[in-house]
C-alpha cells in the first residue's frame, strides 16, 4: 500500500484509468439519456485519456520527479485530445489536481483532498451553465467526502472520495429528470467513478506495478537541441537570403522562469513585432516573433533559458488591407461538406478533439476565425480550441450552433466588410433565429415528452426535444414540419441524410406546396449519418 502518490504512481494511475475506461467503453456509450443515437461518452473519455497517456510517453516513471510536472503533462494532453463535454471536464479536473500538487514530489492524503476541491472548482468553471446530476455532481461529492477525512493516509482519502462518487452517481437520476425517464445514471459521472476506482487500486497496490502500462499507445519523444544547434539554426536562417523588407517568423519552445521570460519579452519587443509568448503553466513557454534579426532573437532565448524546437520561416511582404477571416464548421456527410465548403468554410468531421479543431483554425491562416460546432456536445471542445488559438494570437469566436441548418443560416449573413465582433453577433443572431428539427431512428426503448417509443421507431425532434413518434419517414417528416411551421416562418431548409429514401424530397415539396404555399423551401442532399432529415425554419 502506497503512503504517498509520486510521479511513478501517477503514471500507473493514468494507465489503469485508461484500461478501465476501455473495458467499460460500450457500457458508458449505452448510458444514453435519449433514444437519439448520440451515445458516445465512453468513446470520448477513452480518446481523452489516450491523449493524456500519450503525453506521458516521454516521461520515465521516476519516483523523484515532481508530481505536478507529470500531472500537468497529463492534463494538457487530455485537454488537447478532449472530445465532448465530459472529456473537457475531465481534463479540467486533472488540471485542478496538478495546480494543487505544485512543487510536490510526493502527495499524502490531505494534499489529495485539497486537490479534489481544486479539481471541482476547475470543473465547474469550465461549464458555462453547470447542471447538477452530471459529472460535476460526482466530482463535487468526491471532494466533499475527501475533505471530511481527518486522516492523512492516502488510501483512506482516495477510498472515501471513490465511495462518495459512486453514491453521487447513483443519485444522478434523482437530480436530472431526463436520466430518470431513461432509467440510467450519468455517463460522464460513470467514467469519473472508474477513474477514481483506478486511483484507489493504484495507491492500494491492488494491481501489479506494470498494469498501468497500456498497449497500442504511441510513444512521444522530443529531441532537445544543444547550444550549437541554436546558433547553427540562427546562422543558417540569416544566410538564406537578404531579409530586408520581408523578415522572418521565429518560434521556439522555452524552459525558463517567469522573471527571465519578462526580460525576454522586453528584448524581443525591441527586435520585432507580432510578439506572442504563452506559458503552459509548468515553466514551458511558446515564443513567437516576426523579426529581421533571427540570430539575436534566438540568442535572447538562450540567455533566458533552454530553447528547443526552433523554427525559422521567411515571411512574405505583408499586403495592405483587413486581416484574413475564416470559418471552421463541424459537419459530416459529403453533401453537407460541399455546402459548407461552397460558403468558404473549412470543414472538420463530427466529434473532433480540441487538437483537431485547433489545427483546423490554425490551418486557415486567418487572423480572425469563427467556429460553428453544430452539436451541443462539441461546444466545450470548440471553446477549448478557441482559448488555445487565442493564446497563440488568433482571434476566435464560437457561435454555439446546435445543428448544421443553424450554421447555414449563420454563414448566409457573414460579411467580411464589417468589424469581426459585429459579424459574429450577426451570425449568432441568425443561428438563434433558426429553429432546428431532426428525424432519426430510436436506438432504444424510452419515455419521451411525446410519449413512449421503442427501438426502431422514427422520431421527430424540435430544438432537441422529441415531438413526433411514428413508423413512416414521410409521415414523421410532414408532421415535424407542420409542428415547426405552426410557430411561424418564411424559409424552410431541408437536408436529406444518407439513409433518406429517394422519394422523401418530392413528398416534402408536395406537402409544403399544398399546406404552406407561401413558404420558401430549399432542399439539399447532405448525406449525413444518423439523421434522415435535418430541417431549419427561419
Amino acid at each position: 500500500m502506497l503512503e504517498t502518490l509520486d510521479a511513478a504512481a501517477v503514471r500507473r494511475w493514468c494507465g489503469a484509468g485508461l484500461e478501465s475506461l476501455r473495458a467499460h467503453q460500450r457500457e458508458i456509450d449505452d448510458l444514453n439519456v435519449y433514444p437519439v443515437p448520440d451515445g458516445d461518452t465512453g468513446t470520448n473519455l477513452v480518446l481523452t485519456l489516450t491523449a493524456a497517456y500519450e503525453a506521458l510517453g516521454e516521461e520515465t516513471p521516476d519516483p523523484g520527479r515532481p508530481v505536478d510536472r507529470l500531472m500537468r503533462r497529463m492534463a494538457r494532453g487530455a485537454l488537447l485530445g478532449a472530445r465532448g463535454n465530459s472529456g473537457v471536464i475531465v481534463s479540467q479536473i486533472l488540471r485542478g489536481m496538478a495546480d494543487t500538487f505544485a512543487g510536490a514530489v510526493a502527495v499524502r492524503g490531505r494534499e489529495l483532498a485539497r486537490a479534489f476541491r481544486t479539481a471541482t472548482d476547475a470543473a465547474y468553471a469550465a461549464v458555462a451553465r453547470p447542471v447538477e446530476g452530471t459529472v460535476l455532481s460526482v466530482v463535487a461529492a468526491a471532494a466533499e467526502a475527501a475533505g471530511r477525512i481527518k486522516s492523512d493516509e492516502l488510501v483512506v482519502v482516495a477510498r472515501a472520495a471513490a465511495r462518495a462518487a459512486a453514491e453521487a452517481l447513483a443519485r444522478t437520476p434523482q437530480q436530472l429528470p431526463v436520466l430518470a425517464r431513461a432509467g440510467v445514471v450519468d455517463a460522464g459521472g460513470r467514467g469519473l467513478v472508474l477513474l477514481l476506482d483506478a486511483l484507489v487500486e493504484t495507491v492500494a497496490e491492488e494491481r501489479s506495478r506494470d498494469s498501468g502500462e497500456v498497449g497500442d499507445v504511441r510513444e512521444v519523444g522530443t529531441r532537445r537541441l544543444g547550444e550549437k544547434d541554436f546558433m547553427t539554426a540562427g546562422t543558417d536562417a540569416e544566410a538564406a537570403g537578404d531579409c530586408e523588407g520581408h523578415g522572418f517568423e521565429v518560434q521556439y519552445l522555452l524552459d525558463a522562469d517567469a522573471a527571465a521570460v519578462d526580460m525576454l519579452r522586453d528584448t524581443l519587443d525591441r527586435l520585432g513585432e507580432s510578439l506572442v509568448i504563452v506559458g503552459t503553466g509548468d515553466g514551458t513557454w511558446n515564443v513567437h516573433v516576426h523579426t529581421e534579426e533571427v540570430g539575436p532573437a534566438i540568442e535572447a532565448g538562450i540567455r533566458a533559458g533552454r530553447p528547443y524546437r526552433i523554427g525559422v520561416t521567411r515571411l512574405e511582404r505583408r499586403r495592405p488591407g483587413p486581416d484574413l477571416r475564416a470559418a471552421v464548421v463541424v459537419a459530416a456527410g459529403d453533401g453537407l461538406t460541399a455546402l459548407f465548403e461552397g460558403e468558404g468554410a473549412t470543414v472538420v468531421d463530427r466529434n473532433p478533439s480540441t487538437a483537431e479543431l485547433l489545427a483546423a483554425v490554425r490551418a486557415t491562416g486567418a487572423g480572425s476565425v469563427v467556429v460553428l460546432p453544430n452539436d451541443a456536445n462539441t461546444h466545450a471542445v470548440a471553446n477549448s480550441a478557441a482559448r488555445e488559438a487565442t493564446a497563440g494570437g488568433i482571434q476566435v469566436s464560437v457561435v454555439p450552433t446546435r445543428s448544421p441548418v443553424q450554421a447555414l443560416a449563420a454563414l448566409a449573413v457573414r460579411d467580411d466588410q464589417r468589424p469581426f465582433a459585429d459579424d459574429v453577433i450577426a451570425m449568432a443572431e441568425a443561428a438563434g433565429a433558426c429553429r432546428y428539427g431532426e428525424v432519426c431512428t430510436a436506438q432504444r426503448d424510452a419515455l419521451t415528452v411525446a410519449g413512449p417509443c421503442r427501438a426502431g421507431d422514427l422520431l421527430g425532434l424540435v430544438d432537441g426535444e422529441v415531438h413526433v413518434i411514428g413508423d413512416d419517414v414521410t409521415e414523421v417528416s410532414r408532421r415535424l414540419l407542420d409542428r415547426m411551421l405552426g410557430g411561424g416562418g418564411e424559409l424552410v431548409t431541408c437536408v436529406l441524410g444518407a439513409d433518406a429514401p429517394a422519394f422523401l424530397e418530392e413528398r416534402i415539396r408536395e406537402h409544403t406546396h399544398r399546406n404552406w404555399p407561401f413558404i420558401e423551401l430549399q432542399c439539399y442532399t447532405g448525406g449525413q449519418p444518423r439523421y434522415h432529415l435535418l430541417a431549419g425554419v427561419e
